[in-house]
């Protein structure tokens, strides 16, 4: 299943990194569709995975905990 998500994620961050560099508005288009679709089957895949969402939750956490020290340094 990781290796499922990868690839989505990977095709995704391809796709849009080709839309950006293209010069038919079509094409572009099409990219961004692809890229959109490999997105939601990556959410559908972590969404699936007790793992990932807690995770998720943990990194949460963590950013949330640095701000906090952040905030309170100044």
């Amino acid at each position: 299943m990781n290796r499922e998500l990868r690839e989505f994620r990977r095709l995704e961050r391809l796709c849009l990194e080709q839309a950006a560099l293209s010069t038919m508005d079509l094409a572009r288009s099409g990219l961004l569709k692809v890229a959109h679709d490999c997105r939601i089957a990556a959410e559908a895949i972590e969404a699936q995975s007790p793992r990932g969402a807690l995770a998720g939750a943990v990194q949460a956490f963590k950013l949330a905990l640095s701000a906090k020290r952040a905030s309170n340094r100044h």
